[in-house]
């Protein structure tokens, strides 16, 4: 899609969102409109453009979460597991409940969230039945999903058979089973699975420590345009800091170890990274000691390579309540609601390639 068209499209949605704020405002608005001269009608309209500036700031603050989610959302990053129905790998590490599409759908839907990534968890190894089923029933209107397989390792047909299904990457976990790679080893694993991913356009989504993302930068750019996603802000995991480094961390992101990598693969253009899972990485409940990072991240390409995302059911932490962090993330959009529409539905419809439906 052109440039000029994704602004008319962001211009488009601007002027809806505003048109509706402004209906509710219209009964305050009309009672200050008692004009009967130009001087007097001057002098009203100013008044009615002091008024109004504070009350639009304060109807966007006293909207409930799913009216400030924009339209068309994508949750780019969540799970559904079901032990009882599709058994775990012999090698998983934890047994989550059960959470279905049914569930995972209603929660989605109950903070205003359209549309979803299902990703592989590693609890199921490189079997994707559980979440092909789950994808299929969802259909590729409202659904993308990202498998595991090893590279090489399945037959062009069936990758295509998956891409007709919305199937659109591949994950590297290495962070949720505790695995390390010497920078080597992380290079021909992603030549590997570059190679499988380049004809279907396909993305490489990576969990790892953040202190492994400089390995990325000399082989993200061998990869012949294959993009990249990092998973849960880079996983900087802050929480497991010494109290000095947390604290300094906390203050610059840059003082975080391989941040700085990961700001450079963002600047280069074919990296992309999640905002999800704060739990995972702050020892804070308000998540507060993230917030460097994740402004950061916003600052240098939050406009077109960061996606949101909810990491649903909070697998190891569930019943946990997400939504106090949504609305952080949106107060960090502040009144950019450009940038909230491409952090929670345009850098997603790019990433996932959704503007085509198979």
């Amino acid at each position: 899609m052109s440039q000029n068209r994704r602004v008319l499209q962001a211009q488009s949605y601007l002027r809806q969102r505003l048109n509706a704020i402004m209906a509710l405002l219209q009964p305050a608005m009309a009672s200050t409109t008692t004009t009967t001269t130009t001087t007097t009608t001057t002098t009203t309209t100013s008044t009615r453009s002091e008024r109004v500036i504070p009350m639009v700031v304060a109807a966007r603050r006293n909207l409930t979460l799913p009216e400030r989610i924009p339209r068309g959302a994508w949750d780019s990053h969540m799970h559904v597991v079901d032990p009882a129905s599709y058994p775990l790998s012999k090698d998983a590490v934890y047994c989550p409940k059960t959470h279905r599409l049914e569930h995972a759908l209603a929660f989605e839907s109950s903070v205003g969230i359209d549309n979803i990534v299902l990703v592989q968890p590693s609890i199921y190894g490189t079997d994707n039945t559980c979440l092909l089923d789950a994808l299929r029933a969802l259909g590729p209107r409202r659904g993308r999903a990202v498998v595991a397989f090893e590279p090489g390792s399945v037959p062009r047909r069936t990758l295509a058979e998956w891409h007709d299904l919305g199937v659109r990457g591949v994950r590297i976990n290495l962070s949720s089973v505790g695995k390390l790679l010497s920078a080597a080893e992380l290079s021909d694993l992603l030549l590997r699975y570059a190679a499988d991913c380049r004809p279907l356009d396909w993305v490489i989504q990576l969990y790892m420590p953040m202190s492994m993302i400089p390995l990325l930068e000399p082989v993200v750019p061998a990869l012949g345009g294959v993009r990249v996603c990092v998973d849960h802000l880079g996983h900087p995991g802050i929480k497991d800091l010494p109290p000095a480094a947390a604290a300094a961390a906390a203050e610059n992101p840059y003082d975080v170890e391989g941040f700085g990598a990961l700001a450079r693969l963002l600047r280069a253009g074919d990296t992309y990274v999640k905002l999800s899972a704060p739990y995972r990485l702050s020892s804070r409940a308000d998540h507060g000691d993230l917030e460097p990072v994740a402004r950061e991240v916003l600052r240098l390409r939050g406009l077109d390579r960061v996606v949101f995302a909810t990491d649903w059911p909070h697998t190891r932490f569930e019943g946990l309540d997400i939504r106090p962090w949504m609305e952080t993330v949106l107060d960090w959009c502040g009144r950019d609601d450009v940038l909230a529409d491409r952090l929670f539905r345009g850098n997603a419809e790019d990433l996932w390639n959704t503007r085509r439906r198979v």
